[in-house]
């Protein structure tokens, strides 16, 4: 040992304590805003299914066509790995784990649609095709066949079809409390948002529901879906986008990208109308910025061009869609929409082999970061952070195994959600 650094400072006492009573206003707002991600599973796809069109049956359905699908267009590994361009070491593994969760839970995350994939209806219709989804809704909970995440996407709150939204979120969730209650996946999406006091007035109708029904405040939470310009730029010139998650009041979850909407409300011709559009990247990074911290996720949008027809055209139309999947992907938007069953083994093939490929790079780098281990790359906190998130969600969509996980970083469950999400407690992992 050396010798003993002598320790003095300037400063008094009272200093430290001024500033600190300076910034409580700060701190609380910090804390309120940014309270970092919620730990929660985030669905890698949301699916959407007209009211009228949502049976029992649908999930599985789509599972299986997706699952014919394979058979029809690409029968094995080697040949569905040389369609999307997956390498050879990857083929077998993706190809199996995309079979199995296509067998086990196609579908991820489910909107019953009464806005555009529904469309103007008899108020009586819409009644009933909303109280019949809620019916089925908690039939799928309670029989184990629901998707983790369900819900419905009411009419926006512009003037000509606000009393028609706010009507049927009423029976929808009015059914659901009659057969048994909320389920814990319910997600609710409001579109075509174009001014933060459209939600605010969706929180107000949220709250009248809890009071009435004499739920927790917050209980009910929603996606807000951008898909007009003034969501991203208002009139001011500041960014709508973060006023509309500050009007939820903290029930916001998801910011959705609708990448039709959008583009043809900037004025993209029909041909060039894409997730990979600059217009469309200009709009996702706005909101991506603007929920960082805030523990509202970003979604992408979806493509229209459906794998269907003759076995070349499906190649395509697979390439193509697991192409934006990728692409997303490597753009930290872990979730998009998928229009069509054709759509979920390219969805499934993407995921599982962003995750698989770096599945060992990422695990050694933060087993040597908990061991203090060095190596090639000099890692922060804030990469383990991001290390432990991408582990995470491997794992929550089945591209990656726990026990894979723990026997390449020597770090369990808990130990990932403390890097992923460190201000939920004190970070206290042990080395391996």
């Amino acid at each position: 040992m050396g010798q003993q650094e002598k320790v003095a400072t300037s400063l008094a006492g009272t200093v430290s304590e001024e500033i600190s009573a300076s910034l409580t206003a700060v701190d609380a707002e910090l804390a309120r805003r940014y309270p970092g991600d919620p730990g929660t599973r985030q669905p890698v796809h949301t699916v959407y299914v007209p009211g009228d069109v949502f049976e029992p049956g649908t999930l599985r359905s789509w599972g299986d066509q997706a699952l014919a699908a394979l058979d029809e267009h690409a029968p094995d590994a080697a040949s569905f790995a040389a369609v999307l361009g997956i390498p050879e070491e990857l083929a077998g593994p993706v190809h199996d784990r995309v079979r199995a969760k296509l067998e086990r839970e196609p579908v991820e995350d489910l909107r019953i649609d009464f806005e555009d994939g529904y469309g103007p209806r008899p108020d009586a219709e819409e009644d009933e095709a909303a109280a019949r989804a809620a019916r089925l809704v908690s039939e799928a909970y309670a029989n184990g066949t629901a998707a983790p995440y369900m819900g419905i996407r009411m009419k926006c709150m512009e003037a000509g079809v606000r009393d028609r939204g706010i009507r049927t979120t009423d029976v929808f969730l009015t059914g659901l409390m009659e057969a048994g209650g909320l389920p814990e996946g319910l997600v609710l999406t409001l579109p075509k948002v174009t001014y933060p006091e459209q939600v605010t007035a969706f929180v107000q109708l949220l709250e009248a529901f809890e009071k009435a029904h004499g739920l927790d405040a917050g209980r009910i939470g929603f996606e807000i879906q951008i898909e007009t310009s003034q969501s991203i730029l208002a009139a001011d010139g500041t960014a709508a986008v973060a006023r509309m998650i500050d009007a939820a009041r903290g029930r916001a979850t998801g910011l959705h990208y609708g990448t039709f909407d959008y583009s043809a409300c900037v004025g993209v011709s029909a041909a060039y109308q894409a997730s990979d559009h600059p217009a469309a990247d200009h709009a996702k990074a706005v909101m991506q910025v603007a929920a960082a911290g805030t523990g509202v996720r970003v979604s992408d949008g979806s493509t229209n061009v459906l794998p269907v027809g003759p076995t070349a055209q499906v190649h395509e139309a697979w390439r193509l869609h697991y192409g934006l999947t990728r692409r997303a992907l490597a753009r930290a938007y872990y979730q998009g929409w998928d229009m069509h069953p054709g759509h979920l083994p390219t969805r499934y093939a993407a995921v599982y082999a962003f995750y698989r490929e770096g599945l060992e790079p990422a695990a050694a780098r933060l087993a040597a970061y908990v061991a203090k281990a060095g190596g090639d790359v000099m890692d922060e906190p804030a990469t383990a952070k991001a290390l432990s998130g991408y582990l995470l969600r491997g794992i929550d969509c089945g591209a990656l195994d726990t026990a894979e996980v723990a026997r390449l970083t020597g770090l369990t469950r808990a130990d990932l959600d403390a890097f992923a999400s460190p201000r939920r407690g004190d970070l206290t992992v042990t080395a391996p």
